[in-house]
């Protein structure tokens, strides 16, 4: 009897979208902001796609009234963590106080009235992408009709009768699925008011003239889904956005190899002399791989700042286990070998340079010569003049 009481009403509805729908989510995942002031905002949006997730999850056994539910939780949260970061820093740690402590705290309506009356950068995005938010009002509406059952049909013992329940169940189908869009785009666009990277980075000539961030592009396909090209193009029309986009336009854009190893940790060997054009644009651990790649066709990898960091190139390691652990680095602490460590089927070796280790990670032993080499070159490059004033022809290698 108890078993029949739990699941009298309760009709489960699979999602045919399911998979893609969290395949989606991962562009707002991995949308992490590098601002150092508002870090604690990457929390908030991983919170509002778990809602998202717990929607989908819910709506799939048949919990529709509490899915619909985690879906309007997903768009508050997402506007609250904006509430917080569009603010002076004084009112943003009160704010957060506040917050923390469970206070007195403005509801949905009330920080998005707010938001608005500080003018500043939400104010701007809301009045250029005015008739996307007003879509986004109209979306939070036809939730709270599901949340507060407003109407029969969205009753469990009405909705779920022999002789309605097809034509009620494709109806909240189409329904959820239509909200589903609407509040993804939304933490997606929320997003954007803490800063435009999402976005800029979805463009080749800004990606190729900035560094390696945090960020992830937001892909063509997620932003004609869930965004709108009008819409984006309304959001391009920000302050925020075109700030940010005319000052990284100045920037050098990097070539092809050059991206690469900036963006992907990736050396090809083959195009040293594309390298050698723009190393200006490489950060001293980058040249210093670069170098240390260029001296022997044997490595493969080179791991730095204690094994954090590391790079790989055109050259395959014969290590058969693909995984890596930066205590494997361990073994030079108590040995006095610095050259040709085993490591599985490879090798390991260990290169100082201004104060940094770089463990080389090569396929074949190095010989006494190319020991002595690089013995030398350390003895050499770290008795010369400080690293910034140095380029790749410097480090001769």
């Amino acid at each position: 009897m108890f078993e029949y009481r739990e699941t009298q009403n309760i009709v489960p509805l699979p999602l045919e979208n399911k998979e893609q729908l969290f395949r989606d989510l991962m562009n707002i995942e991995h949308s992490f902001t590098g601002r150092l002031d508002v870090m604690f905002s990457n929390q908030f949006f991983q919170e509002a796609v778990q809602l998202i997730v717990n929607s989908i999850v819910l709506f799939e056994k048949g919990y529709f009234d509490a899915a619909f539910y985690s879906l309007r939780q997903s768009l508050e949260i997402s506007t609250t963590i904006v509430y917080f970061v569009d603010d002076n820093e004084t009112n943003r740690k009160q704010e957060l106080i506040k917050w923390k402590k469970q206070e007195k705290f403005p509801m949905h309506n009330q920080m998005l009235n707010e938001l608005q009356k500080r003018k500043t950068v939400f104010a701007d995005i809301k009045e250029k992408m005015n008739s996307y938010f007003n879509e986004i009002e109209i979306t939070k509406q036809k939730l709270n009709k599901y949340v507060h059952k407003q109407g029969l049909d969205k009753f469990y013992v009405h909705r779920n009768h022999p002789f309605k329940e097809n034509k009620s169940n494709k109806v909240l189908i189409s329904d959820f699925n239509d909200f589903m869009i609407k509040s993804i785009g939304a933490i997606a666009v929320f997003r954007l008011a803490i800063d435009p990277f999402p976005l800029l980075l979805s463009d080749e000539a800004i990606y190729n003239r900035t560094t390696q961030l945090m960020t992830d592009a937001y892909s063509e396909e997620f932003i004609e889904k869930y965004i709108g090209e009008n819409n984006i193009n309304a959001y391009k029309q920000t302050q925020l956005y075109k700030e940010h986009f005319d000052e990284l336009i100045k920037g050098e854009e990097m070539l092809p190899s050059i991206v690469s190893i900036v963006k992907d940790n990736y050396v090809d060997r083959t195009q040293m002399d594309e390298i050698i054009k723009q190393v200006h644009l490489l950060s001293q651990n980058d040249r210093i791989a670069v170098a240390l790649f260029s001296t022997s066709e044997k490595i493969a990898k080179i791991y730095c700042i204690g094994g954090w960091h590391w790079y790989f190139s055109n050259v395959a390691t014969v290590k058969l286990n693909m995984g890596f652990n930066s205590a494997d680095l361990n073994t030079f602490n108590d040995s006095k070998e610095r050259y040709n460590v085993k490591y599985e089927e490879a090798y390991l070796s260990i290169f100082n340079l201004w104060d940094e280790d770089y463990y080389m990670e090569h396929n074949e032993e190095f010989t006494n010569n190319e020991i002595i080499l690089f013995d030398e070159m350390a003895l050499k490059y770290n008795s010369l003049k400080p690293f910034n004033q140095l380029d790749l022809n410097d480090l001769n290698l």
